[in-house]
């Protein structure tokens, strides 16, 4: 599998893509609260789709470690607005919802949205799975230990890559006996891992590949990175194009980043190596 139909739009992995962040929480860990007007969001939304990412990914529930829990009535508050204003400003615009609660994905799709990125691969809202199956859009399925406010606590696996192949193989399968085959998984780079664990996980990507769909990789400036050379994430832009790098030439197909400028470049680059 390697396209996916977007509103109609077929969007095909076979060269890697890139999908822009739009976080609209106020305590996100690297731009919590850089968008709180039309104006900041706009100009970064114009950015980002000129750079050449092919989705931007709107969040408005803090996933990071410890984050604190909001309603859904908050969520819902925080993101339909800026839903329907990107698609009225940008008609063309592909935007993915960073949500994990079926009720925000229907709300969502119905304002204008056309994927659902959903951090707990439909465990933390049972309802997610026909929910997307019903709305017939592509959907990120990731994996996370625990929620955002426990996964960081003491995660353990026997062995990680393995756990998550299985993980992965049962959902994908109820997934697609629901009839959603617009399908894209993704490890959870952070999501109840430790720093071992995410390094094994990118080492081991391309055993992903197995599964048949694409495969996201959400390295960006995220602690795993920062952590081992004591910087903070926002000097982190050089070691997320090192670990891209790793990811696309383990077989990443999508990029969820910060900086897309920088990681349309790395693609370009590691395409090179396939060029004739």
């Amino acid at each position: 599998m390697t396209s996916i139909n977007c509103n109609g739009t077929l969007i095909n992995f076979e060269t890697p893509k890139v999908m822009g962040i739009l976080n609209i929480t106020p305590d996100s860990f690297f731009d919590g609260g850089k968008y709180t007007n039309e104006k900041e969001l706009l100009h970064q939304t114009v950015k980002m789709l000129s750079d050449g990412a092919s989705f931007i990914d709107v969040g408005a529930y803090s996933s990071r470690p410890g984050a604190a829990a909001i309603s859904e009535e908050e969520e819902l508050q925080r993101i339909i607005p800026v839903i329907k204003l990107l698609v009225k400003e940008f008609p063309e615009i592909i935007i993915s919802v960073d949500t994990f609660r079926s009720a925000i994905a229907q709300k969502t799709v119905e304002a204008g949205a056309a994927m659902i990125n959903d951090i707990s691969g439909g465990t933390m809202d049972l309802n997610m799975f026909k929910t997307v199956a019903k709305l017939q859009v592509p959907y990120i399925l990731m994996h996370m230990l625990g929620t955002p406010q426990t996964m960081q606590k003491n995660p353990k696996y026997k062995n990680i890559t393995t756990e998550l192949i299985s993980f992965f193989a049962k959902q994908l399968y109820t997934l697609r006996q629901l009839q959603v085959n617009d399908l894209i998984i993704d490890v959870g780079f952070g999501f109840g891992k430790t720093t071992a664990h995410n390094f094994e996980l990118l080492k081991n990507l391309h055993l992903f590949k197995s599964l048949n769909t694409p495969i996201l990789a959400g390295i960006s400036r995220k602690s795993m990175l920062y952590k081992p050379l004591n910087i903070s994430p926002k000097e982190a832009l050089n070691a997320t194009t090192s670990a891209n790098t790793i990811a696309l030439l383990n077989g990443a197909t999508l990029l969820r980043v910060h900086d897309v400028k920088e990681a349309m470049e790395t693609i370009k680059i590691v395409e090179q190596l396939h060029v004739k």
